[in-house]
């Protein structure tokens, strides 16, 4: 059976195909970062948040801002595509979230946390997330609406959470694309 060659997209391609995706894309995302201090982290996030269209970005607590020179590394730029700024603590984000449309989903283990394929990511959504060591710190997981956590069936307990945070927000745009 002849197969036509498989090849990369050229960047033109790319473009309209990312066109495509925005035209079918209608929710709105926000993302708060709480205390994720690792610069590699920070710019890892940014630069997710920059390809899933999250509209505003909210640093708490003692994050560090993408501005430093080792995630600015790793983000190539994209900090410059997710408007930011610092919040304060954790209660203040979740304020300044709901005060611009969305509903707060915190992404912890908890005892009343839903597995990511069951959590309402209906309407305007704002993912927590929380620190490198400690997650999502008390106040942050009180303020927020609802918890949701990533399954896993691996002798580890938990993700990176940039990586944690890059598997949500595909999630939550899966499930917009799927309708």
């Amino acid at each position: 059976m002849n197969t036509p060659e498989r090849r990369q997209l050229r960047a033109t391609d790319v473009k309209r195909l990312n066109r495509t995706w925005r035209r079918a894309t209608e929710g709105r995302l926000g993302l708060i970062v709480e205390s994720v201090t690792q610069p590699f982290n920070i710019g890892s996030i940014f630069r997710t948040a920059a390809v899933f269209g999250v509209e505003r970005l909210w640093l708490a607590g003692n994050a560090t801002p993408p501005t430093h020179p080792n995630a600015q590394k790793t983000a190539l730029g994209t900090d410059r595509l997710v408007p930011w700024d610092h919040a304060g603590t954790a209660a203040d984000a979740v304020k300044q979230a709901r005060a611009a449309g969305f509903k707060v989903v915190a992404l912890e283990l908890t005892g009343d946390a839903l597995p990511l394929h069951e959590a309402d990511f209906a309407g305007n959504v704002c993912l927590a997330v929380g620190g490198e060591d400690h997650g999502c710190s008390p106040a942050l997981l009180a303020a927020a609406d609802s918890v949701a956590y990533i399954p896993q069936v691996g002798r580890v307990g938990s993700l990176n959470v940039a990586v944690a945070t890059a598997v949500a927000l595909s999630e939550i745009r899966r499930r917009e694309w799927a309708k």
